[in-house]
């Protein structure tokens, strides 16, 4: 049994279960998301159209065989009706199409039905945030590990060295190996399966690569100021658990700003006219024939189990800090 008046076993036990956790949910779907109507019916469309995202990315949440390729495609044709002649979702779809896949790539799915009231496709939201989501995890678990740690000068040394490597990292990874320009690049083609316009495409692949370098810096700069911190001010520990908890928050938040984007951003290329609109964040909705599902994965429940945990251990060294007991 834990002695109560050295809650330290405690304090590093459930930071390293959060930490566990947390690598975990980077790598679990987080929330899904399901598009429904009378015309898709369940037989080809079991779980609708469905999407899971990701901190990293959105991938196919659809399960259906391959065989049910076909229906979707004849039923997409049919919603869709004339084709527009800057971007035709079923010649592209009837390029992309595999028919002898294991299931319907529901990622496209959707952004064909997206494209039907003018939405952005999918993949260029987060165009900044997806791909240096594992960098800021390394910085929130490097903060864990020496927040578990109860000696003052093991903690500083943890977070020199850790920092260190997640600041070589993200500048290797970005710069050297040059996969923020293939970012950059894969960005501007996505969009310009929707935009015939390769100046604007351009400009906003610029915005990208800027805003990424902004974020990058800013890390930097986060960690930077995170060690001083520590060094300096003694309850300043204390963050190296508040903000890794708080990634159920941020996830949400994250998420909500980028739907309002969505469904404040409608273009004329829609063969469907609807006002902007607020997408559903959690629950259902409905726009135009089509029932939409929004709700939390098991990611997310390890999100949320991240942060009791951290919370049990934040106010357990908060405690020890206001009575002079910790080291």
């Amino acid at each position: 049994m834990l002695n109560s008046k050295n809650p330290n076993v405690l304090i590093s036990g459930l930071t390293l279960v959060a930490l566990v956790l947390m690598v975990a949910a980077y790598f679990a779907p987080i929330w899904w998301v399901s598009l429904t109507a009378p015309n898709y019916p369940k037989d080809a469309f079991p779980d609708g159209i469905r999407i899971h995202f990701h901190f990293n990315n959105v991938y196919n949440g659809c399960k259906a065989a391959a065989k049910t390729s076909r229906l979707a495609e004849e039923i997409i044709q049919k919603d869709l009706g004339a084709e527009d002649e800057r971007y035709n979702p079923i010649t592209d779809a009837k390029k992309d199409m595999n028919k002898n896949a294991v299931g319907l790539d529901c990622v496209h799915e959707m952004n064909t039905i997206n494209h039907y009231v003018g939405m952005f496709p999918i993949a260029s939201g987060a165009p900044v945030e997806k791909p240096l989501a594992k960098f800021f995890f390394g910085f929130f678990a490097v903060m864990l590990v020496a927040f578990a740690v109860t000696h003052r000068k093991l903690r500083l040394a943890i977070l020199g060295i850790g920092f260190t490597a997640v600041a070589a990292w993200v500048i290797v990874d970005q710069y050297v190996l040059g996969h923020l320009a293939s970012h950059v690049a894969g960005y501007i083609k996505e969009v310009g399966t929707f935009f015939r316009e390769p100046e604007r495409n351009q400009a906003w692949g610029n915005n990208v690569a800027a805003i990424s370098n902004f974020v990058i810096a800013g890390l930097i700069g986060a960690m930077m100021i995170v060690f001083l911190g520590v060094w300096k001010v003694r309850r300043f520990e204390l963050l190296l658990a508040a903000v890794p908890a708080l990634l159920p928050v941020f996830f949400v938040i994250e998420y909500s700003a980028w739907l309002w984007f969505f469904g404040h951003n409608l273009h004329d290329w829609g063969a469907f006219t609807v006002k902007p609109f607020m997408p559903t964040v959690f629950g259902e909705g409905k726009v135009a024939q089509f029932s939409t599902y929004s709700y939390p994965y098991w990611g997310y429940a390890l999100l949320l189990m991240v942060f009791a945990c951290l919370a049990v251990a934040f106010l357990l060294r908060r405690r020890q800090l206001r009575e002079g007991a910790a080291d």
